[in-house]
């Protein structure tokens, strides 16, 4: 796509089923081309670059005026990419993502250390999430593994539809899939599961309740500071960055434990509350 090109040209119509198919060709394209795309997730709009191209994962978030410190996520396709992603992945792990993928789960696991990648400082960590939107698999399936985040310039609200987004970000991204409005909603529940038992980072749209319900006799750990937190996020932010842009109210995700304010059991061992966030770990 030309630089020059007027920018309403860069929006997609994936709403007419007749247009989609060229529409997600011409991202593709432009994912391959090392550029920024704009695309729908089953919350808000996300806007991401190949995962494996560290100068477009920097141009996302410079198109968000964001810094190294929060790190995107990265969305993938179907669960059989994250043994290409992550090591030592638990069984408990495997389990959630065969009940609750696609869906509002985002699993923070420990980085393949051999990726030639860079998201950001991680401290070796991945955030991995499956969206439950026909468009982005669609996208993912074609490409891979993209580093996404939300569609909004850092401190404004994230886009609940293609033309927000662009009105944002501009000419800093190449094509916007327009896959018609997005409702936003609750925010992806957030576990750690870099350790022996999960750890609520975020609770979000699945409730701790329903992650216990089908862990067995594996522990889930929280704590009460994040409740709170996640009773006032508002409406979700692909990577777990508040949608009204307040970065530093999210789970810290990478080598710490947030509390997530469920009630824990009498015989589970608690976790340490993480530092303030101002002294904690990246945020992704």
């Amino acid at each position: 796509m030309s630089g020059t090109a007027p920018l309403q040209d860069r929006l997609l119509d994936c709403v007419d089923e007749q247009q989609r198919e060229d529409a997600l060709e011409r991202a593709a394209a432009v994912v391959r081309e090392g550029k920024v795309v704009v695309l729908p997730t089953d919350t808000v709009y996300g806007v991401g670059a190949d995962a494996f191209d560290v100068v477009a994962v920097a141009m996302v978030l410079a198109a968000k005026h964001r810094g190294r410190e929060m790190p995107p996520p990265v969305l993938v396709p179907n669960p059989r990419t994250v043994d290409g992603l992550a090591t030592d992945v638990p069984m408990y792990a495997r389990i959630l993502m065969r009940q609750f993928w696609p869906g509002p789960l985002t699993l923070v696991l420990r980085a393949q250390p051999s990726l030639q990648w860079d998201l950001g400082e991680t401290n070796g960590t991945v955030a991995l999430r499956m969206p439950d939107d026909e468009i982005a698999l669609a996208l993912l399936a074609e490409v891979g593994p993209l580093a996404v985040t939300s569609a909004n310039v850092t401190g404004h609200p994230a886009a609940t539809t293609a033309q927000e987004a662009l009105d944002q970000l501009g000419g800093a991204v190449a094509a916007y899939l327009d896959g018609g409005p997005r409702t936003g909603g609750r925010p992806s529940t957030i576990l750690d599961c870099t350790g022996e038992e999960p750890v609520v980072l975020r609770l979000g749209a699945l409730s701790a309740q329903e992650i216990r319900g089908v862990l067995g006799t594996t522990r889930l750990h929280d704590s009460p500071e994040a409740a709170e937190a996640s009773a006032t996020t508002p409406a979700e932010t692909v990577e777990g960055e508040p949608a009204d842009g307040a970065e530093g109210e999210s789970a810290s995700l990478v080598g710490s434990v947030t509390p997530s304010g469920v009630a824990v059991p009498a015989d589970a061992v608690r976790t340490i509350a993480a530092p303030r966030a101002d002294e904690s770990a990246p945020t992704p």
